[in-house]
């Protein structure tokens, strides 16, 4: 059995999922980020299908880039002028190619959180 990786976002501000949200894949080569690609949420703030099925799935360390400040800016409200959150990277590393590796993120736009999920 192979792997996979899947991710949800949710904007806690108005309680909902982050719908229309663009996230870009990153894996670590040696310093050098390779991007493998790019995705955007829909209703439910999930993405389709894995953003890494089990044919592309491998052990290494990885970066989601999730374009925060752009969703943020299109929900609209009283943002300030840079915004406090534009893009949010999250680094993680898959140690087993087997397992299903969840990387959820709540988000608003004065703060965020991530874990492993389920």
């Amino acid at each position: 059995m192979s792997g996979f990786l899947t991710t949800h976002v949710l904007d806690t501000a108005s309680g909902k999922p982050a719908s229309g949200l663009a996230i870009t894949l990153y894996r670590d080569n040696d310093g050098v980020l390779e991007k493998l690609k790019s995705v955007v949420t829909n209703s439910d703030g999930r993405c389709d299908g894995p953003i890494l099925d089990e044919t592309e799935f491998a052990i290494g360390t990885y970066e989601l880039h999730f374009a925060a400040g752009d969703y943020l800016k299109k929900q609209g409200g009283d943002l300030p002028d840079p915004l406090f959150l534009d893009v949010v990277p999250i680094r993680f590393g898959i140690a087993d190619a087997s397992s299903h590796y969840h990387v959820p993120l709540l988000i608003s736009a004065f703060g965020y959180s991530t874990y492993r999920g389920s």
